[in-house]
């Protein structure tokens, strides 16, 4: 009984994080890849890989949960998940194969300073327009290979950058964060088998404590996620992604100081 409560105990922070990540992620569509790979780098002080492969592992499970929610809350615009998936694997896997063999990371202060730009354009679009104007996006196809790619390669970042950039281009604010939150669901899938045939399936095995906390925190959270993003109104939601961004980038730039 004493391991088992010192096991729920040394899980418990694990969970925190995980319920909080995903809250956010799934209602904005953004930030559980960039808040637990930030901990798991900075704190726990795991590899760049060990700890991309980690939380990309885990966000097999809530993902798939978060995705199943937004479905049902009617989230998601199908004929652009199909224009978004398959282009975001081909980044995602590019993405963890490099990560594998050579640091890619040097390049996210940069993106991260480019998501502030466009985190502060979104926050006065959302202060200025009562009614976000509403229009299909078209640049699809390079952005999800870019997102793609930058989420394995740099640890987080399918949603800020595809989720922001759309809204940019117009996108139905609900939908844009219901079909991102989605389309993650098959990119981080073919990241984690990637990065398995790349690091070893051993890796994950390695860090079981953290993943199961973060998978049942982020597992919970899910459904509520997605019931937020269909009852709160666009202008709120563009208002909430564009400080998520803001805070999230900014932070990571600052981070990243002596290297930019």
């Amino acid at each position: 009984m004493p391991d088992i409560t010192q096991f729920l105990i040394a899980l418990a922070p694990f969970i925190a994080i995980g319920f909080a990540a995903q809250m956010i992620d799934g209602a904005l569509g953004m930030a559980f890849g960039v808040i637990t790979q930030t901990m798991l780098v900075s704190v726990m002080g795991l590899p760049p890989a060990v700890a991309s492969a980690s939380v990309h592992g885990v966000e097999m499970f809530t993902t798939a949960a978060s995705g199943t929610s937004h479905i049902v809350h009617r989230n998601i615009d199908w004929g652009l998940l199909r224009r978004l998936a398959p282009f975001g694997i081909i980044g995602g896997v590019a993405g963890a194969t490099v990560l594998s063999n050579i640091d890619a990371s040097v390049a996210r202060p940069f993106v991260m300073l480019y998501l502030t730009g466009i985190g502060i354009y979104l926050l006065i679009k959302a202060v200025r327009q009562l009614t976000p104007h509403v229009a299909d996006p078209k640049f699809t196809a390079p952005l999800a290979v870019a997102g793609g790619f930058l989420d394995a390669a740099g640890g987080g970042g399918w949603g800020p950058v595809v989720t922001s950039n759309l809204l940019v281009q117009g996108g139905d604010t609900r939908k844009v964060i219901g079909t991102v939150n989605t389309t993650e669901f098959l990119v981080t899938s073919s990241i984690t088998i990637a990065f398995a045939l790349s690091l070893g399936a051993e890796v994950f095995s390695q860090y079981l404590n953290i993943a199961a906390g973060l998978i049942v925190g982020g597992v919970i959270a899910a459904p509520f996620g997605a019931r937020i993003t269909a009852k709160v109104q666009p202008r709120t939601l563009l208002f909430a992604v564009s400080l998520v961004l803001i805070v999230t980038s900014a932070y990571n730039v600052y981070k990243a100081w002596p290297i930019i």
